[in-house]
């Protein structure tokens, strides 16, 4: 038995889509632990482009059983579109299990966010998915659940207290239509009906796969440094896209976990709002922007560009203990005559190692670089480290030295076979 992480070592968007696939193929389990759809997950396959949002990557894999575990908020309508566009691509759903304790993003939880991030001060760069309002509804304890869903009468009584305080607030405060309480209950209470059958108790059915020598692979959403409580606050995600995370989003407890892979980019991107130290503002962004096909999944918009943070890394392997790395887009640097790594900061004045995870003081840190030289070469048909041009294996050498963790993996293109195993 082996129970596995994949967290993502960045602000998010580091393929970890790719690694999941990657992984699954040992798995008998594949496990979405937190976020929502405001994650995206793309997966190159046989000449295939397989998108993902809510559904767990390894879902590819026949063997494997997907789980969406409690720790996630699950918007039905986005799941139903999305089942219905990987149905079209004969993708199996059947095997599919969705937690009972997985609360819902319901149509208020989308406008109250779409409302704040219309505001021109105090954005935060969301998705506009409804994420923030819908785990803020599960801390304050008024959150509705896929539980609620197989009872309608407790359904409508808890889905009509909660519009009682959406709809005071749209009318009075942003001064737009209220929502109706009988056409949400019915459409609701429809897709519970139909995915009835599908919705379990993952803690129970995680721990019976574990008491059963089963292999499970857990798969984050977002990045280290968006996690709510150890990335740039405020700007960061409403749940925990950290190792840890995978524990309080399935019920696996820690002592199980056995290896924790951090994904990470060969440079840096980020989307939304929020301080970037290493971002590129020039021509060099822009390569770097072309070549990784830097756009979101979800969303589509361009993705900030720079150099790979590595005190931003280390912070992350630090926090997550990782085991292993994953570096991701190497390819991407082709054609870069010099590369730049930052190794330290400079705040106020004064030199650092450390990470700050505070976005209003990040802000002022400068970046501190060291130069290594590029390579020329593409080495998309590259399937050992040492066919790597010399100056790349300098490059991951180089990371491996300051990060403290061994590279496993490392991918070279997006489809599966274009991946270096160590």
């Amino acid at each position: 038995m082996a129970v596995r992480v994949v967290v993502g070592a960045q602000w998010g968007d580091e393929a970890k889509g790719k690694v999941v696939d990657l992984l699954a193929q040992d798995a008998e389990f594949v496990v979405r632990y937190a976020g929502g759809s405001n994650a995206g997950h793309t997966v190159c396959t046989d000449g295939h482009t397989f998108k993902f949002h809510l559904i767990p990557s390894g879902i590819l894999h026949p063997q494997v059983t997907p789980v969406i575990a409690d720790g996630v908020v699950i918007d039905l309508r986005a799941l139903e579109a999305e089942v219905n566009t990987l149905r079209e691509q004969g993708i199996d759903i059947g095997r599919l299990r969705i937690g009972l304790g997985a609360h819902l993003v319901l149509p208020y939880h989308r406008r109250l966010d779409e409302l704040e991030e219309a505001r021109t001060e105090g954005r935060i760069g969301t998705t506009r998915r409804g994420i923030g309002p819908t785990y803020a509804d599960k801390a304050a304890r008024i959150g509705l659940r896929i539980a609620d869903l197989l009872d309608p009468d407790r359904f409508r009584a808890r889905l009509r207290r909660a519009l009682e305080q959406r709809n005071a607030l749209f009318q009075r405060v942003y001064e737009t239509e209220p929502l109706d309480l009988e056409a949400l209950a019915a459409e609701w209470l429809h897709y519970g009906a139909r995915w009835r059958d599908q919705f379990t108790d993952v803690p129970a059915l995680l721990q019976d796969a574990l008491a059963a020598g089963k292999n499970i692979l857990m798969e984050g959403a977002q990045g280290t440094l968006l996690d709510l409580d150890y990335g740039t606050y405020p700007y960061v995600t409403s749940s925990h896209p950290v190792a840890a995370g995978a524990c309080l989003g399935t019920g696996i407890p820690p002592r199980c976990l056995d290896e924790v892979w951090g994904v990470a980019k060969a440079y840096t991107t980020r989307v939304g709002e929020g301080p970037f130290p290493t971002e590129l503002a020039d021509e060099q962004g822009d390569y770097i922007r072309e070549r990784g096909r830097e756009y979101g999944t979800t969303t589509g918009r361009a993705r900030r560009c720079g150099w790979l943070d590595l005190v931003a890394l280390r912070y992350a392997a630090r926090l997550n203990g990782f085991t292993a790395l994953a570096i991701t887009l190497l390819d991407v640097l082709s054609g870069l005559p010099t590369l730049r790594v930052c190794v330290a900061y400079r705040l106020d004045g004064a030199y650092t190692e450390r990470f700050v995870a505070d976005g209003f003081t990040l802000a002022r840190c400068e970046p501190i670089y060291e130069e290594l030289p590029g390579w020329q070469e593409e080495i998309g048909d590259c399937r050992h480290r040492e066919e790597l041009p010399p100056n790349a294996q300098r490059y991951l050498a180089f990371i491996e030295r300051y990060v403290g963790v061994p590279i496993r993996l490392i991918s070279v293109g997006p489809a599966r076979e274009q991946t270096i195993w160590q």
